[in-house]
């Protein structure tokens, strides 16, 4: 399918969370095709060039993808962060800074916006690389995301993220009622062995509806550009998610 982009400003109470919404052209000569939607969230850089590429390869599969700016309240509007030093600094600390109640309250307000759009089917899920990764996770609190795929999810190994107690990621698994796909890279440093196996006992020992899948691949794996960028991977775990995401919604 052919992709239309666009941007929303959708008032949340941290403040306005810019939203790059990409999602197919539609067929009928007045518009009204009906698609589910895909929350999509980026690495701590937000929406760079990379980023972008991977939300327009969901929505040419018939979905309207839409990729809120992570950390709104800590950034201008429009704020992309480099691949570099400066760049992950940056990132880093926005991550330290933003406490995790904020990303739910960022949830609804666009689980709102979804619900009033002309384009929206009923169906929602999420999707998200590294920190991205974990916020998906996040969204999956929501009752209303019906599916979710998280690549090399950062930190629900952790306590980087703020969190008030009882309120870590890890801490809500009962919340959890849709569908998820966990993908790690082997070789991630982020994400180490004893960490994945933590993940999956908690999540196993919740009874959540989950798939599970390790490569023998490096963190950031899915970025296109990347000297840790592995093509072929990448192909499969697209397909992997695009099942989930047939099914699901």
């Amino acid at each position: 399918m052919k992709i239309q982009s666009q941007s929303a400003d959708i008032l949340t109470p941290t403040g306005v969370m810019r939203t790059y919404i990409h999602r197919p052209v539609d067929g009928k000569p007045n518009g009204g095709n009906k698609y589910p939607a895909i929350l999509f969230y980026s690495e701590i850089f937000q929406q760079t060039g990379p980023i972008e590429s991977a939300a327009k390869i969901m929505a040419s599969h018939g979905y309207v993808v839409l990729v809120p700016e992570v950390f709104h309240e800590l950034n201008p509007i429009g704020t992309v962060l480099g691949y570099d030093d400066a760049g992950r600094n940056k990132g880093n600390a926005d991550k330290e800074t933003k406490d995790v109640q904020a990303y739910d309250t960022d949830n609804v307000a666009i689980i709102e916006f979804i619900k009033q759009q002309t384009w929206y089917d009923g169906n929602i899920g999420a999707m998200g690389f590294c920190i991205g990764g974990h916020l998906a996770f996040r969204a999956a609190l929501q009752p209303e995301v019906k599916g979710t795929a998280c690549f090399y999810a950062t930190d629900l190994n952790t306590q980087l993220i703020p969190n008030k107690p009882g309120q870590h990621s890890m801490d809500r698994l009962n919340e959890i009622t849709g569908e998820m796909l966990m993908i790690w890279g082997k070789q991630d440093p982020y994400i180490p062995t004893a960490g994945r196996v933590d993940i999956y006992a908690k999540m196993t020992n919740a009874n959540l509806n989950f798939t599970w899948h390790e490569f023998n691949t490096q963190h950031a794996f899915m970025r296109d550009g990347d000297d840790r960028y592995d093509a072929q991977t990448a192909l499969l775990c697209y397909q992997l998610a695009l099942n989930l995401f047939s099914r699901t919604l």
